[in-house]
This record gives structure tokens, sequence and C-alpha cells, in this order.
């Protein structure tokens, strides 16, 4: 496989220079932007697998351009932000990102993080399994199209509300509390307060259900979690 090219956004060029060494040290390729102009014109130059997005930034903010991006692609985006409330993050999620890390950060453990989006992603063109349509009701989830429709419409899903969206399929019927799914799809421990699976849950709810406030699939055991209802 080529080398795996990460976009690093941030108008602070010391955090840009310093996260160029350790992500070549993982043997990613790195290309620079300083802001979120920047960032788009990189992604249409250069074949990048992810991307590291500051959100305060001269000409273009970092959610600004999180909102063009995924008007058109599905690559992973992790947010880098100064802003630690969970409102801040949630927004960062709504806007739609994969991940959201506080700054000051520790470096070691945004490599973590790096991989455990880049596996995922990267896992999209190679699962390894016996090709299957998984099904309930109107909801198709073909595993090897890497495709979901709803009714025969075709859903555009993000690799990270992918990768929740066949876990729970996988296992219809069955339920699954935040901890679990994140601990699965982020293929790490889950972090206490932390909101991100169920924004992301959120979104897949406005792609795929008529009412997402009255969900006929992707449904909420209150007090345990989350599972796809079979029909």
């Amino acid at each position: 496989m080529d080398k795996l090219n990460i976009l690093v956004c941030d108008d602070d060029k010391a955090i840009v220079d310093a996260l160029e060494i350790y992500l070549k040290h993982e043997n990613y390729g790195v290309i620079k932007a300083y802001n979120g102009a920047e960032a788009l014109k990189a992604l249409e130059e250069n074949n990048i697998h992810l991307i590291l997005m500051d959100v305060m930034m001269p000409r273009m903010d970092g959610l600004s351009a999180t909102i063009k991006i995924r008007e058109e692609r599905n690559l992973p985006i992790i947010i880098l932000s100064a802003k630690s409330e969970d409102t801040d993050k949630i927004t960062g999620l709504n806007f739609g990102a994969d991940d959201y890390v506080t700054k000051p950060f520790n470096p070691l453990e945004l490599m973590a993080r790096v991989k455990s989006q880049m596996r995922r992603y990267t896992s999209l063109g190679s699962i390894a399994e016996k090709s299957s349509v998984l099904k309930s009701g109107g909801l198709e989830l073909d595993t090897e199209a890497k495709e979901l429709k709803v009714d025969g419409e075709t859903v555009k899903l993000t690799a990270t509300e992918f990768g929740i969206i066949l876990f729970l399929m996988k296992n219809i019927g069955h339920v699954f509390s935040i901890e679990q799914i994140y601990e699965h799809v982020w293929d790490e421990l889950s972090f206490s307060a932390d909101n991100t699976v169920s924004v992301h849950i959120r979104r897949i709810r406005e792609k795929i259900e008529i009412n997402p406030k009255e969900p006929k699939y992707l449904k909420v055991v209150w007090g345990i979690g989350y599972k796809i209802e079979k029909y």
C-alpha cells in the first residue's frame, strides 16, 4: 500500500511542525496547511487519508472547512481545539468531525487516535469477509460495496458512521452501551463523559430515519444503550 497521507491544518506553525515529526515517525506522509482555505486547496491537490484540523484560524476556520469537506468526502477528520467544554466537542462532532482532541494534548494519545481512525477508514476498502447484505426492514447494508440504503435510496456515511452501523447491524436486536460501541468502533477504551457516540448516533438517525425523534431503526433502550431494531 502507498504511504498514507495526513493533512495537518493549524495556524500555529510550531504545532504543525511538531505534529509532522510525530506523524513521520509513524511513517505517515504529511501535508501542511495554516487555515481552512489552504486545507481545501491541499485536498484538491493531494491524496489525503485523514485530517487534523484546528478550529480558530484566519481566512476560514476549521468548522467551516469541515462542513465544506463533508459535502464531498468521508475521510476522517479529527478536530484539535483549545476549547474543552462538552458543548464545544458536540458542536465539532455535529459539524462532521469524527473525533475531537483538546489542546494541550498528549502527542502519544493523539497518535493512537490517528491510528484508530486510519484503521477504520482504510478497512472500508478491504474488509476481508464474505460478501453479504445485512437487512432490517427497508435498511440494507452491503458489506462488500460498503453502501447503506434506506428504502432503496443510498445514504452517504462517514467512515465512523459506517463503523457504528456495521457493528449494530451485525448484531441486530442486541443492545450495546455507549462504552461498548466506542470501544469496538474506535478500538480504544471509552473516556468518561464522552459525548462522541451520542452525537454520531444522532447524525446517523438524521440520515436514515423519517422522524429522527421517533426512530424506527436505530433505537435507544433507556439506561442501557442502542440497538438496530429487527424487522
